[in-house]
Parts: structure tokens; C-alpha cells; sequence
């Protein structure tokens, strides 16, 4: 008789538990998110991806076109917005304005052992259709590199590696800033 008031009370109690559980469920909707923001979907729908030129005093060529390679990837990864070339609902434009060397940690000679790689870029971000929403600022990002080694040896995966954080940094300040 105990067993079965028993078995009667677990069952009781697990079906309390199924009750007061359920709304906690069916409230959850999924949302398309973005850096823990979401994107109305409802009003953006395109962004147009400009140039970004190198208008730093140093010039490593191919910096352009893995920036601006990378940038896109992460919108078309990322987000659902049609990347287009005109009357976007948002744009991006910008321009490098900075790829520098600088020494970093100096050894017992003298001489440098690390060499830091910086690179700046100036973005502008303009949402047609809220302008409070439009930013107008450069973000930068560096790498250390040993400086036994030559600059053109890292350079590429430097340049990829600066790229990746720069448009995690644009994104964060730009769409993600919903």
C-alpha cells in the first residue's frame, strides 16, 4: 500500500513538474543573432561592401583584397543581408590608414626580439534607415612577430589573422550594435 502511494506521489509530482515547466519552453523563439544583437530582417535586407584603399605610408598590396575578402565572408556567414553595390539599406566604406613596424622587446644586444605589426583602418557605417545608428571610426589591431624572422615570411598570415580581428571589431561597432 506505502509502495503504491509512493509511486502514485512520483508520478504526481513529475507531472507538476511537466506543467509548471512547459511555459518556460514554449516561450523560447529562436532569433537570427548577431555579437548578441538581432538584425530586423524586416528592414534590412542589403548592405553594399565598398573599398577599403591603402592610404598608409607603408604598402603591402594584397592587405586590401584579404580585408576586404574577409569582411565580406563574415556578412554573408553571419548575417542574412544581400550584399549589393548600390542603395543599400547600410554601407560600409573605409580606407586603411595605417600598417606600421615597431619594435617590442629588446634583448641583451640591444636589438629587438619582437616586432609588433599594426594595421588601422578608418570605417564608415551609415543605416539609411536609422541615422543614429551611423559610425565614423578607426580601429586598430596588431600581431607580434619574432624579429629573427622576416617580415615577408608572417606577413600573409599576420595580414589574415589583423583582418579577422578587425572585422570582429567593425562588426561589434556597426551591426552588432542593434
Amino acid at each position: 500500500m506505502k509502495a503504491i502511494r509512493r509511486k502514485y506521489a512520483v508520478k504526481a509530482a513529475l507531472a507538476l513538474t511537466a506543467i509548471a515547466t512547459t511555459p518556460l519552453f514554449t516561450s523560447c523563439v529562436p532569433r537570427y543573432t548577431l555579437n548578441g544583437s538581432a538584425i530586423n530582417y524586416d528592414i534590412y535586407k542589403s548592405i553594399s561592401i565598398g573599398e577599403f584603399p591603402i592610404r598608409a605610408a607603408l604598402v603591402y598590396p594584397p592587405l586590401q583584397q584579404t580585408f576586404e575578402n574577409t569582411l565580406r565572408d563574415a556578412v554573408a556567414r553571419q548575417t542574412r543581408l544581400q550584399v549589393i553595390d548600390n542603395n543599400a539599406d547600410m554601407s560600409l566604406t573605409g580606407e586603411i590608414t595605417g600598417y606600421s613596424l615597431s619594435p617590442q622587446s629588446v634583448g641583451e644586444d640591444a636589438y629587438a626580439t619582437q616586432t609588433r605589426l599594426t594595421i588601422t583602418m578608418r570605417v564608415k557605417y551609415t543605416d539609411a534607415a536609422n541615422p543614429a545608428n551611423n559610425v565614423d571610426q578607426s580601429f586598430s589591431a596588431y600581431r607580434d612577430f619574432s624579429s629573427s624572422v622576416m617580415l615577408t615570411d608572417v606577413q600573409d598570415d599576420l595580414c589574415t589573422e589583423i583582418s579577422k580581428e578587425l572585422v570582429d571589431l567593425i562588426f561589434n561597432a556597426t551591426l552588432g550594435n542593434w
